[in-house]
């Protein structure tokens, strides 16, 4: 991708479509630490560049990708259930909500943009999050882990979303933090923003088409106007 566009330039969209963990809620730290306890608990060394490629992908599919790993009698639902008991851990870092997200979505819904969220985690995980964020009531539909037959980055998610929300894929933004996640908005069809850290990572901005690394910076999005609309179409004779 050769350009990320303005900041300030306004960008034409009905939907906007977010991703959770990483671009609406700082969970990563959190994360990390739970990974490592899981694999701490088996003797299995996991590196940085590990944890790296877990980002914005559902845990079953982490967990069948390592689990010869966990000894030849593991199975993914039995390390999966050691990893949700892991997750109640007092002493795990808080997550916390992305400054500027709870102001972008309020900003978003006054432009008339339906939102949806698109997550690897699961639905108690994401409703739970969104909730003790204050940021459920803005979306129209949470598509969850639950809801799709393949995770990031498969596009089902997005296009999934899409339907819900009634629009076509190419009338809807991204907002993406992972390499998972933004070539799954790509392949759904979606214009993409890379977010946060991915914002400053060379590499996932090349899978965008905008780069903002602080919400509350992102440029105004919006449906077209309906002169804007009427412009692109001829008249009836």
């Amino acid at each position: 991708m050769s350009d990320h566009g303005d900041a300030g330039t306004p960008v034409t969209a009905r939907a906007a479509l977010f991703d959770l963990d990483g671009t609406l809620i700082d969970s990563e730290p959190r994360s990390r630490a739970l990974w490592r306890r899981l694999f701490a608990l088996h003797d299995i060394d996991c590196g940085e560049d590990m944890l790296a490629g877990f980002s914005g992908r559902r845990s079953r599919e982490v967990i069948e990708e390592h689990l010869a790993r966990f000894g030849r009698h593991a199975t993914a639902d039995q390390v999966r259930e050691e990893l949700i008991a892991l997750n109640g851990e007092p002493d795990l870092p808080p997550v916390r909500l992305v400054p500027g997200a709870d102001r972008f979505l309020e900003r978003l819904r006054r432009n008339g943009v339906a939102l949806a969220v698109v997550t690897s985690g699961g639905r108690s995980y994401a409703n739970d999050h969104l909730t003790r964020c204050g940021i459920v009531g803005h979306f129209s539909t949470v598509v969850s882990a639950e809801d799709v037959t393949h995770g990031k980055p498969d596009p089902e998610g997005y296009l999934l979303a899409c339907r819900r929300l009634g629009v076509a894929p190419g009338e809807a933004v991204v907002f993406e933090d992972s390499t998972a996640g933004l070539r799954a908005g790509r392949r759904a069809g979606a214009r993409c923003f890379a977010v946060g850290q991915a914002a400053r990572t060379p590499a996932l901005c090349r899978l965008a088409d905008h780069a903002v690394e602080d919400l509350a910076q992102a440029p105004l999005v919006g449906p077209a106007e309906p002169s804007r609309r009427r412009s692109g179409t001829g008249a009836a004779g």
